[in-house]
This record gives C-alpha cells, sequence and structure tokens, in this order.
C-alpha cells in the first residue's frame, strides 16, 4: 500500500502545470523564458496573469489533492496519518524532481504549502501566514519561504502529529537544500528583494504586472527560483 501511495503521489506531484498551461495557451516552452523556471512567476512574464494565477492554484493543489485523495482512501486504516504523510512527501519529490522532465523542477515551496495545508489546514493557513508576514517585513521572498519552512515542521509536533512532523521535515529540509544560492546571498546581504528591478521595467508593460504580483504577495516558489537566475522580466515593446 505505501508504494503504491508513494508511485500515485509522486506521478501527480511530477506534473508540470506550468509547461501545460503555457503550451496549451500556444506560448511554446515556458523553460525557455525568463528564468526558466515552469512556476507561476515565470508564467507571468508571458505576460497572462490568468495562466500565473492558475499554475500557482495547481502546484499547490496537486499536493492537497493526493494528501486528501490518499486521506479519503485510507480513512479506516490505523496507518492512515503515516500513508498521507508518504503522499505528502511523494508528491513534493514528484514537483522537484519530475520524471517528465528529466527530474529537473522546482523549489517545491508552492506544493509544500499545498500539502501542509491538507495535512492540517490550521497548520497550513498558519503556514501561509508566516510566510506572508515575513514577506511584509524583509521583502525577501527566498527569505519567507525559508522561515516558513523551517516552522511548519514543529506546529505538527506540538499537536503530537509525528508522521506529518517528519513529512513536513523531509520537505523543509529539501526546500533548505534547494535555496543554497538564496541563503548564501541572505547572508551576504544581496539576496534581492521583492520589488526589486521596477525601475528598470517602468517602461514596459511587464514592469506593470511584475509591480503587480509583487504588490499581492508574490508567489513564494517561483520569485526566488527567479531570484537564482539573476534575471528580470524580460521586455516587451
Amino acid at each position: 500500500m505505501s508504494l503504491l501511495v508513494f508511485v500515485f503521489s509522486y506521478l501527480l506531484g511530477a506534473v508540470p502545470f506550468g509547461l501545460v498551461l503555457t503550451r496549451t495557451a500556444g506560448l511554446g516552452d515556458i523553460r525557455k523564458i525568463g528564468s526558466g523556471n515552469i512556476g507561476a512567476t515565470n508564467v507571468l512574464r508571458t505576460g497572462r496573469k490568468d495562466l500565473a494565477l492558475a499554475t500557482l492554484i495547481l502546484d499547490s493543489g496537486k499536493g492537497a489533492i493526493a494528501v486528501l485523495l490518499v486521506g479519503i482512501a485510507t480513512i479506516a486504516r490505523q496507518d492512515r496519518e503515516v500513508l498521507m504523510a508518504i503522499a505528502a512527501g511523494a508528491a513534493f519529490l514528484g514537483h522537484c524532481f519530475p520524471v517528465y522532465l528529466g527530474f529537473k523542477g522546482g523549489k517545491g515551496v508552492a506544493t509544500f504549502l499545498g500539502t501542509t495545508l491538507a495535512l492540517g489546514f490550521t497548520v497550513g493557513l498558519i503556514a501561509c501566514g508566516i510566510w506572508l508576514a515575513t514577506a511584509a517585513l524583509s521583502r525577501i521572498s527566498s527569505l519567507s519561504a525559508l522561515v516558513a519552512a523551517a516552522i511548519t515542521p514543529f506546529l505538527f509536533l506540538v499537536n503530537g502529529q509525528w508522521a506529518f512532523f517528519g513529512a513536513a521535515l523531509f520537505m523543509s529540509a529539501l526546500i533548505f537544500f534547494r535555496h543554497r544560492a538564496n541563503i548564501e546571498r541572505i547572508m551576504a546581504g544581496t539576496e534581492p528583494r521583492i520589488g526589486q528591478g521596477k525601475k528598470a521595467d517602468s517602461g514596459s508593460t511587464d514592469g506593470a504586472w511584475t509591480a503587480s504580483i509583487s504588490a499581492t504577495a508574490t508567489p513564494p516558489e517561483d520569485d526566488a527560483e527567479a531570484q537564482d537566475d539573476g534575471m528580470n522580466p524580460p521586455k516587451r515593446d
């Protein structure tokens, strides 16, 4: 049963919704645009806010759906929480290392938040609140994601949910690992802040929607990944 849960959740988590949506919309390969990332912020660089929002929702939702479906299917089992924890970790791994894209995926923050909401809705809301509060105070998206990832596992521990704690701790550790370059820049004081580069883009269409997404809390995962590449949205005529 554990293997079945893992395979199902991994394959669901591995679906690259950003790439699927942009190709379906006739926008080409999102991996050849902007930072090359398949997440919501890079999708936003196509000028399609609707697709960017859909990508964010789906990247979060695929993790939540994996956990919820496993929870429903195993409601009568004593090992239900363990299987739900496996589903969360597997969906997260799928997003970070998708088999469909040669195991080259995202950093997993959006999927982490989605799985957390499914494992424990209150804990998930607190995690989202921590991210938003840190983003508002620091204006550093990657730092916000790291703080939320660091605290969330212990919220499950306080509730005595050991299986969920283990899953969240695993995902948190991998988020930190995949944010190594961001952490180095944070320590050096050179990590870009949310909204940086708006002046350079102020004369372009992209500058307007970059400012818009910054003002409404830039999607955590993708902003951090775009910063990794040190790239601003391409200018458009």
